[in-house]
């Protein structure tokens, strides 16, 4: 999974680049100081794999990754390569989502782009570029579907929704936040709509709202306004603090657990982050383990046990037989395999069997 960090100049989202990938993007007061997008790994927390560790001494332990794009500030003209628009619009091209820093504390110390603080301004603004670059994507494919029509009026029912879809942009209003039904959703399926992509908008907070994060709504007002718009057209919010997440990143595990409490907070912004990422995007995670190796693996909601097995290797998704199967939890409780085994909680599963997460997983193949 690739996520593209995105946002106006200073509002603090190389901070939490830095911060969230422990890499070492610069970051100054002025704008366009990533001018190049920096990319940053991070491995995705999950307990389960150190319990199943535990139970299997394994040589390796690997996570599920996610990978953070820091892309270039964007200022409004960059549908028309103002500023670095045009690099900022090819570098978003190729993420799986978008996580848009927006400015929700005030210091008069760090400058801000357009001299006030405003989030939905921010939001505005690097939405309109997206739209403006859609609607030119749009104008293109509408005149292709114009002229199939004439050699099939079957065509005529995509020309309608995206006609429906432009005008929607034309109000300045996203993609993603138009209704449709799953018909008119293929129609998309292979239009590379930017503001069509899952965003989830980072409200970057300061350090003192951290004892309220739980009610910020009611003590925060531009936090209430990225959260009413965020729920405006279905797209995920998250209050985080750069600054506490840069602190954060140079504890150790310890000194971390401490150092969250004190702050009353139960994980870190990262761990938000990729939860809220997770369940923007429809993702889980099952599991394999054994003595060589215990490892997630992410697919999307809904895949079905073969094509489960094809991420682990495609030969293995050609000769699929079965899955045997247990739950994380049925496992932990028994304690062993061989006990999950004798008590008949491995289940044989077939080629329609949809993946849970969590699902602990032997597949059966033979090519």
């Amino acid at each position: 999974m690739k996520l593209g960090i995105v946002g106006l100049p200073n509002v603090g989202k190389s901070t939490l680049f830095n911060a969230i990938t422990g890499a070492r993007a610069e970051a100054a007061n002025y704008p366009f100081c990533t001018i190049d997008p920096n990319v940053g790994v991070v491995t995705v927390p999950d307990e389960r794999l150190d319990a199943l560790a535990k139970m299997y001494s394994p040589e390796k332990i690997t996570h599920a990754i996610i990978e953070f794009v820091d892309i270039a500030g964007l200022v409004k003209g960059a549908a028309n390569g103002e500023g670095l628009g045009n690099k900022f619009l090819s570098h978003i091209r190729e993420v799986d989502a978008i996580v848009h820093v927006v400015r929700c504390f005030e210091n008069d110390d760090v400058i801000h782009v357009n001299s006030k603080i405003d989030p939905l301004d921010d939001i505005q603004t690097i939405n309109t570029e997206l739209i403006l670059s859609d609607i030119e994507i749009l104008d293109r494919r509408i005149d292709r579907a114009m002229k199939a029509l004439k050699g099939d009026k079957s065509v005529q029912a995509e020309i309608d929704f995206l006609t429906k879809l432009k005008a929607h942009l034309d109000a300045g209003m996203s993609s993603r936040s138009l209704e449709r039904t799953e018909d008119e959703a293929k129609f998309l399926e292979d239009i590379p709509l930017l503001s069509e992509k899952p965003i989830i908008y980072a409200a970057n907070i300061g350090e003192k709202d951290i004892p309220d994060i739980d009610d910020l709504e009611n003590k925060n007002p531009h936090y209430k306004a990225v959260a009413d718009f965020a729920r405006s057209e279905n797209s995920g919010v998250l209050p985080i603090c750069a600054n506490i997440e840069a602190e954060i990143a140079e504890l150790d595990d310890d000194e971390k657990a401490m150092f969250l409490e004190d702050l009353g907070l139960s994980c870190s912004g990262l761990d938000r982050l990729i939860k809220e990422s997770y369940s923007l995007l429809g993702l889980i995670s099952f599991l394999t383990a054994g003595q060589p190796e215990v490892r997630a693996w992410t697919i999307k909601k809904g895949t079905k046990a073969p094509q489960a097995a094809g991420k682990i290797h495609s030969d293995i998704e050609r000769g699929f037989i079965r899955a045997e199967i247990i739950s994380f939890e049925d496992l932990m409780a028994q304690g062993s395999m061989n006990n999950a085994k004798e008590k008949g909680l491995v289940r044989s599963e077939g080629k329609d069997y949809v993946m849970k997460d969590g699902d602990i997983t032997l597949f059966r193949f033979n090519v």
